[in-house]
């Protein structure tokens, strides 16, 4: 179950809404595409996140997390179909924000899949492991630049076929939660406790919009080959994979200082591909760093949640994810308005602040961190 989940994220967010910003070259080649065009694309990719994520909510609290499970790798099929064949910016637009909102019904109908399916014992490093597949996505994604640089078409088509196959995958590797369970615990959920959580993720995903989507570019911009900054997308998922070990981090440092240095090291890389996006090496370090720092960050958020609302993972983890999905809308428009007006330098450590704000919101509280959910539904 946790590999065909970690390879369902690594579809839903790696390729078919994370893809945008690897394919961004190309598509302002062949579409001719501005900054803030790309940015407004960009943005409403998100948003339709945020929309899938409050269906995904809805759908595992009646007790349809399947359903929410389909409705996301089907979004994403529908959509990398529609960018494989887009024309003009508008039908790119459209299958972009498609292809996006797939995600965003992912993440509750996953931490209700492993919750039903994991033993008690594994689950919180499951959950994390899962929510890592975002760097094996990338990796894919970056090694199909390198290989066929010119061809996007054909990849978003096969972005189309793998969100179907693995969907069915993990739908078959899973033990479902019942209906009545579900309701009974959608209830637990408290959003003012979590206020201070989905703050710092608004800030967090501001900040991160500048690196996914206009991170190659900018690197191309500052005198890269096509060919090295798709390895180093490859650097940037290879370090998103290690995010997986956030549930270890949280486990041994605790919840706050988990959050803060994964949070310190996104906004240092993305300061770090701002202020030198043009040098391999310091573009290298700058991706790690932040690869690492946005994968682990996110699984922090996800512990964040069960801590504050144990009973509701599935629930707090939708929200908490629309809270960092609509800050990288904001983000993407602010950023690309701003590298338009004032240059690549300035919009770039703008979001290194909006992160490192972001890393000051750390959780209060004790080191030790709650297990979700106690219930466990029958097998067979």
């Amino acid at each position: 179950m946790v590999v065909s989940g970690l390879s369902v994220i690594a579809v839903t967010y790696g390729l078919t809404r994370y893809g945008f910003g690897l394919y961004l070259p190309q598509f302002r080649s062949d579409l001719r595409l501005s900054s803030r065009v790309a940015g407004g694309i960009a943005a409403s990719s998100y948003l339709a996140y945020c929309v899938a994520a409050v269906l995904g909510l809805r759908l595992v609290g009646r007790g349809h997390a399947r359903r929410a499970l389909w409705v996301s790798g089907l979004s994403a099929a529908a959509g990398s179909l529609l960018v494989a064949a887009a024309w003009t910016a508008p039908v790119l637009a459209i299958g972009a924000l498609v292809a996006g909102s797939g995600a965003g019904a992912a993440s509750p109908a996953l931490v209700a899949a492993v919750a039903g399916t994991v033993p008690p014992s594994g689950e919180a490093r499951a959950q994390a492991v899962v929510n890592s597949g975002t760097g094996a996505g990338i990796v894919v994604g970056g090694l199909l630049v390198l290989a066929w640089p010119g061809e996007w078409r054909p990849a978003w088509v096969g972005f189309a076929g793998s969100a179907l196959v693995l969907t069915w995958w993990a739908d078959r590797c899973t033990s479902w939660r019942s209906p009545t369970h579900d309701r009974r615990v959608s209830s637990a959920i408290r959003p003012r406790h979590l206020v201070r959580a989905l703050t710092a993720g608004l800030l967090a995903g501001a900040g991160a919009a500048a690196v996914w989507t206009f991170g190659r570019e900018v690197s191309i911009g500052g005198g890269l080959s096509p060919q090295a900054t798709g390895l180093l997308w490859c650097v940037l998922g290879a370090a998103g994979l290690l995010g997986g070990l956030s549930g270890t981090l949280v486990r041994t440092a605790g919840l706050s200082t988990a959050w803060t240095l994964s949070a310190g090291a996104a906004a240092a890389g993305t300061a770090l591909l701002g202020w030198r996006p043009g040098s391999v090496v310091v573009a290298a370090v700058a991706l790690l760093l932040f690869g690492w720092g946005f994968v682990a960050l996110s699984g922090v958020l996800i512990a964040w949640g069960s801590r504050v609302t144990p009973g509701a993972a599935a629930q707090a983890t939708a929200l908490l994810f629309v809270s960092l999905t609509v800050g990288q809308a904001a983000g993407a428009v602010l950023l690309g308005a701003l590298i338009d007006a004032l240059g690549t330098a300035t919009a770039f450590l703008t979001a290194a602040g909006l992160v490192t704000v972001a890393a000051a919101a750390a959780p209060r509280g004790r080191r030790t961190v709650v297990r979700v959910p106690a219930y466990r539904a029958p097998r067979g």
